[in-house]
């Protein structure tokens, strides 16, 4: 891939453009498509207070320190112009690509971003599945921040979708267990991926835990409280109970024939019971189901893997949650390379391309 020399080592920047913008936009403001780019297909979920564009900011600003990248001063020249592809080292689902649009735009309004394929499409190694051609040290600078957002949330979609299609006709959620500061980086390609959202934070839903029962007495106790809660705040929100015996889950079922409660859905954590020979038993857990009959949607929660995940969704559960999702992801091999030829050379070398 040849490059344009316009200008020798003259003129260098301080950081990584001489254009930096800084310009807050909230996860909600994210949700406006003519504010991201125009590949976006699927769109972040929604978040009162978090700032998509400070978590790039940071992650941009933690790569260039205080001097910027020196290695890119010392050797390219500031107006150099090149073209880079985005290479696929592994086969996987695509995750990431508006995001790294938003990060090459963020260092350089300049830099033109193309690609073949959108976000949760299928890629195989070896394809070539996106370029972005302008100023060689911008797009040098950006390079690793935007691959590391878009392997990380390819390797989350990749996994969601083998797993959404296993638990079907269950739907697949995510947790909690997110790397710290990038929920709603993780959960959103967790959607792409073709799972659904788990709540996004302690503020967005109610989910009364083993250990909120403890410290509240009991299981009713804390349905109870939550109940007269909500109804004092006047709040309207999904509420979920964790259980983990059959009598809690009776303890439920009995309180709420009883009395009008706000509670939505009953988490089953646990009711799958592992075998010796690697198989799982799941009766219990399709009794219980069975038992709620369509009262509260239900969650399995527990002992969910690539493996078990479909024999849990034949149970009759709405849906199964899985915290491997984001906090064991396996990265998909994604590179950005200028001189393509060679990268595939070493890659059918190395048998990853």
């Amino acid at each position: 891939m040849s490059a344009t020399i316009f200008n020798s080592l003259l003129s260098l920047p301080n950081l990584y453009t001489t254009s930096r913008r800084s310009v807050k936009m909230s996860a909600i403001e994210t949700r406006n498509p003519s504010v991201l780019s125009q590949s976006m297909t699927i769109k972040p979920p929604s978040h009162p207070t978090y700032d998509l564009k400070g978590v790039i900011k940071l992650a941009l600003d933690e790569d260039a320190g205080d001097r910027g990248d020196v290695t890119c001063i010392a050797t390219i020249p500031f107006d150099m112009e090149v073209e880079a592809h985005f290479l696929a080292k592994e086969d996987g689902i695509i995750a990431g690509i508006a995001l790294a649009e938003m990060i090459f735009h963020e260092v350089d309004p300049s830099l033109k971003v193309e690609w073949s394929r959108k976000d949760g499409d299928y890629i195989h190694k070896g394809l070539q599945f996106g370029k972005v051609s302008g100023r060689a040290h911008n797009i040098v600078v950006a390079e690793r921040v935007a691959l590391n957002f878009m392997q990380r949330m390819s390797g989350i979609a990749t996994l969601t979708k083998a797993m959404a299609d296993a638990a079907c006709p269950a739907c697949i959620l995510e947790t909690r267990k997110t790397a710290p500061g990038l929920r709603l980086v993780d959960k959103w390609a967790v959607l792409i991926g073709g799972g659904r959202n788990h709540r996004m934070g302690l503020f967005d839903m109610v989910m009364i835990k083993d250990n909120h029962i403890s410290i509240a007495g009991g299981i009713i106790n804390a349905i109870r409280s939550v109940d007269l809660y909500l109804e004092q705040k006047n709040l309207q929100m999904e509420v979920e109970v964790e259980t983990r015996t059959l009598e809690e889950v009776n303890e439920v079922l009995n309180y709420t024939s009883q009395t009008k409660t706000s509670l939505t859905r009953i988490m089953l954590d646990n009711m799958v019971i592992p075998l010796p020979n690697g198989d799982i038993d799941v009766s219990m857990l399709k009794s219980v189901v069975e038992s709620i009959n369509g009262r509260f949607e239900t969650e399995a929660s527990g002992n969910v893997t690539l493996e078990t995940v479909h024999k849990i969704g034949q149970t009759g559960v709405t849906y199964i949650s899985s915290g491997a999702l984001t906090h064991s992801v396996k990265a998909l091999d994604i590179s950005l390379k200028i001189d393509t030829e060679l990268a595939l050379q070493v890659g059918r070398r190395t048998k990853r391309a």
